[in-house]
């Protein structure tokens, strides 16, 4: 019933292609972390421009997680709007279609992160994934899947946070998603062919930061991933950039 295609390449590009595709839904899964080990919700991140049904569909996968393995929401009411300061945004940003980056558990949590390494943990994080979608896209869709952190073609090696116990955090969430994929495909017996992927190098990429003073542009360049914290400190007049990768 539902085509599952997964996107790899930057992160635009990934949402060019599934625009192209026309899927009907695009999701980007990631996990949490934080200095605090303690630290532990479930939380969707959905676009500064998202729709109800973004929303909607952040909420209701934010609290399925929450309910199943018994931890809070964060956000306002299992979504945060934009992004942290706008990381996030960039992720989803240039979709056509309903959209959400997951962040359902916090791997840097050693409960979280048992939760994560397991099999169990996967299939449920991936059986709350499908019925989220079936809920929300109950006619079948094709459905537009992106691994948060991995398989970037400005930084391969990038696999986001480390996890409480071994691996790293893309490597987990793209199990999970694999898994999820196997559900919405076989929900209906019917099957689509796959389609055919386009060379990223065929569109400009798009990771520098431009700078414009009195409507001319000024020369500034640097590679700036949506992975990365980009904030801008109004006292200081400095704008400071961390890598995460």
């Amino acid at each position: 019933m539902y085509d599952v295609r997964f996107y790899k390449g930057n992160y635009s590009w990934r949402q060019k292609q599934a625009n192209q595709d026309k899927c009907a839904a695009y999701v980007e899964h990631h996990f949490n972390a934080a200095a605090n080990p303690n630290s532990g919700y479930s939380m969707v991140v959905t676009g500064k421009l998202a729709s109800d049904t973004s929303k909607n569909w952040g909420r209701l996968y934010a609290n399925l997680v929450a309910q199943e393995f018994e931890v809070p929401v964060g956000g306002t009411g299992g979504i945060l709007v934009g992004g942290y300061n706008g990381r996030g945004n960039g992720n989803l940003k240039h979709t056509k279609m309903p959209a959400i980056l997951l962040e359902p558990l916090f791997v840097s949590n050693p409960q979280h992160a048992e939760w994560v390494r397991s099999s169990a943990g996967q299939d449920k994080l991936a059986k709350i994934l499908a019925n989220s979608i079936i809920e929300i896209f109950a006619d079948g869709s094709r459905i537009g899947f992106s691994i948060g952190h991995k398989y970037k073609t400005s930084r391969p090696k990038d696999r986001g946070a480390a996890v409480q116990g071994g691996g790293a955090e893309a490597d987990y969430a793209e199990i999970v998603m694999e898994k999820a994929k196997h559900i919405l495909e076989n929900y209906d017996a019917s099957k689509q062919a796959p389609a055919v992927v386009a060379k990223e190098e065929d569109v400009p990429p798009d990771n520098d930061i431009r700078v414009i003073k009195d409507g001319k542009e000024l020369w500034l360049h640097t590679d700036v991933d949506e992975d990365d914290d980009v904030v801008w400190d109004e006292e200081s007049r400095i704008l400071n950039i961390t890598t995460n990768q």
